[in-house]
């Protein structure tokens, strides 16, 4: 059997699909294998792991594969691609392809078609191409300095607002599930805000959607401002490649889009108030999906 395999190699998770020519046979899932964050040996050991259990819920030999398509974030870093080829070439035999996480995510979104595609999972990005071929990304330059309406910058800026609120002699219901997620005092909260590295503020964004559900006023101002930021990155691109008279299809896609609704209806509301043609598609992408279908189109040498 001729075996493809997608990678979708995440911030915080890597998913796997197997699949023959038409149908998905294998799923596999590992921790983060981002290498510029989580570094080599984390980002390896993931990516082995959601391989061989791809191939092992098949019942496929890693030897039938036959091309391999991985996506991820961070190959503009060097040597990066370098080594996710590597790491993939180590567990199974045929081609391998690296690209960027909004490649595959693009495939999965609009295959060849012209259009927008946002990302906002641990990063934020966003990346269009037009009918001419002609392509534009915004965003996505690291959490120090860009990253708007990301998982990452969700989680940043819940513990900014908890100390604000503190500064006004106020506490927010998100204060003690901060501390609670950190496992850490009152007192510690801004310590471990300003480690080096720094934490993991991504992993705060579940806390800040699951308060806004309850109805914690500042959890959900955070996520309307998230969906506007991620709306911003849009309409860069939008502008760049096309008049506003023109429709254009947007996909989004990443954990922050799947998981807040909040998120996505401040999303669409602030995308067609600032280009009202902009027809954004209902469903969220699953990347994973445009890396397998990658994975079966042979590279013009």
């Amino acid at each position: 059997m001729d075996g493809f395999l997608g990678v979708d190699a995440g911030g915080t998770r890597t998913r796997c699909v197997l699949g023959d020519g038409m149908r998905v046979i294998g799923n596999g899932v590992g921790d983060g294998a981002n290498v510029v964050r989580v570094g080599p040996d984390r980002a390896r050991a993931s990516i082995h792991a959601a391989i061989q259990r791809a191939c092992g819920d098949a019942s496929v030999s890693t030897a039938e594969i036959v091309r391999t398509c991985i996506g991820a974030a961070g190959i503009s870093s060097p040597g990066v691609v370098d080594l996710l080829r590597r790491f993939v070439s180590e567990v199974v035999s045929g081609d391998v392809r690296v690209l960027g996480d909004h490649d595959i995510a693009f495939e999965a979104a609009l295959g060849a078609e012209p259009g927008v595609l946002v990302i906002a999972g641990t990063g934020s990005v966003a990346f269009g191409r037009n009918a001419q071929g002609s392509q534009a990304r915004a965003g996505g330059y690291g959490f120090a300095i860009s990253d708007e309406g990301s998982g990452q910058w969700i989680g940043r800026t819940a513990v900014s607002q908890i100390l604000r609120a503190l500064d006004r002699g106020t506490h927010t219901t998100l204060h003690r599930s901060v501390l609670d997620a950190w496992n850490i005092e009152a007192d510690a909260l801004v310590k471990s805000a300003n480690t080096s590295p720094p934490p993991n503020f991504s992993a705060l964004c579940p806390i800040v959607v699951t308060a806004a559900i309850e109805g914690d006023s500042v959890a959900t101002v955070i996520l309307q401002r998230a969906g506007g930021e991620l709306a911003q990155l849009a309409v860069v691109v939008l502008d760049r490649l096309w008049a506003m008279h023109e429709t254009v299809d947007v996909a989004t896609v990443g954990g922050v889009f799947q998981h807040s609704s909040i998120v996505r209806r401040h999303f669409a509301l602030a995308l067609r108030r600032l280009h009202p043609l902009a027809r954004i598609q209902e469903s969220v992408v699953d990347p994973v999906m445009g890396a397998l279908s990658l994975a079966r189109k042979p590279v013009a040498i």
